[in-house]
């Protein structure tokens, strides 16, 4: 049985019609997608006055993370320490690199001066388990632990992501929170992939035919990180909605539409957040599916999505003071 969909917003569904979408996922699919070249960082710099500077770290287990760090031009001469945003990129964790989505991030550092930092984590199947969170902490614990060379307020520091990313960040903000370190000023979860049981009503809703991302492409993606690994063995850190404790977490915006797999998922985190006596902003974007602002952002309701995040990240980077 077909369960009803919340309709998708018409200007996002009339863009849709011109998209190809993929019917399945899988590896050979997932091998030909990995194929396409990604756009160019240079085509999203350009009209941009942004430094960019490449560096490489180690992980515990002897590989190399690459991380992209960009920031306004000349804020090195700065007497005052610029806002982080730590990024972390979509994918389904399977697919994208460090410049997937960057726009999103980019718009931060032309609003609020923000150095953005984007983790090359290693993706599955060929990395599985927590590996792929573990690389995205050590980039954020690199990046506190270089907060001066970086000019970077380090009380400022924002983890955000989307989809997969979303999901990583939310894995690593709960890492960042049980090891004391670093400390998070705030995480942006941009309808983030949260819960490998994948059985909500809206991952249901969204099962079957092509789309942006279904019922079936997100179990692909579960299953190429967590491989065999039973359900009473995954981490929290892999997929968050399986924590346990979701208090002393910094405060936290999270968005999705009403038309994605993500979306009840999404929902639960921030009621769980609250639940805990924490603090998060939640909106549900009618009609919105999954990625879309990140795929059409000139549409109406991604501009909004798009400026609604910006103008709660204005709120916690510049707080209100009393007169």
């Amino acid at each position: 049985m077909t369960l009803a969909r919340p309709h998708t917003d018409p200007e996002l569904r009339a863009l849709l019609a011109d998209m190809p979408l993929m019917p399945q996922l899988n590896t050979e699919v997932l091998a030909q997608i990995r194929q396409f070249p990604p756009t160019p960082i240079e085509t999203l710099l350009e009209g941009r006055s942004v430094d960019r500077r490449e560096v490489t770290i180690p992980s515990p287990d002897g590989a190399r993370i690459p991380l992209e760090i960009l920031r306004p031009a000349g804020a090195g001469r700065s007497t005052t320490a610029a806002p982080c945003v730590y990024w972390i990129h979509g994918g389904g964790m399977v697919m994208g690199d460090r410049f997937s989505q960057i726009d999103i991030p980019l718009e931060w550092l032309d609003r609020f001066g923000a150095v953005v930092v984007s983790v090359d984590y290693r993706l599955a199947p060929e990395a599985t388990g927590t590996t792929l969170v573990d690389d995205c902490y050590q980039g954020l614990l690199w990046v506190a632990e270089h907060a001066d060379e970086l000019g970077i307020d380090p009380t400022r520091i924002i983890v955000a992501g989307t989809s997969a990313g979303g999901g990583l960040a939310a894995g690593v903000t709960l890492m960042a929170r049980d090891r004391n370190t670093p400390a998070i000023a705030a995480q942006i979860l941009i309808y983030p992939m949260l819960d490998h049981r994948n059985d909500t009503t809206s991952s249901q809703q969204y099962s079957g035919g092509p789309g942006v991302w279904t019922r079936e492409m997100n179990e692909f993606g579960w299953r190429s990180v967590l491989g065999d690994l039973a359900d009473e063995n995954v981490p929290s850190y892999i997929s968050p909605a399986l924590a346990d404790d979701l208090s002393g977490l910094p405060t936290t915006y999270i968005d999705a539409g009403t038309a994605e797999v993500f979306r009840d998922e999404d929902v639960n985190y921030a009621t769980r957040i609250w639940a805990a006596g924490g603090q998060a902003e939640l909106h549900v974007w009618a009609g919105g599916f999954h990625g879309f602002d990140a795929l059409y952002p000139q549409a109406r309701v991604s501009a909004a999505a798009r400026r609604t995040r910006g103008d709660w990240l204005d709120r916690i980077l510049n707080p209100a003071t009393d007169a």
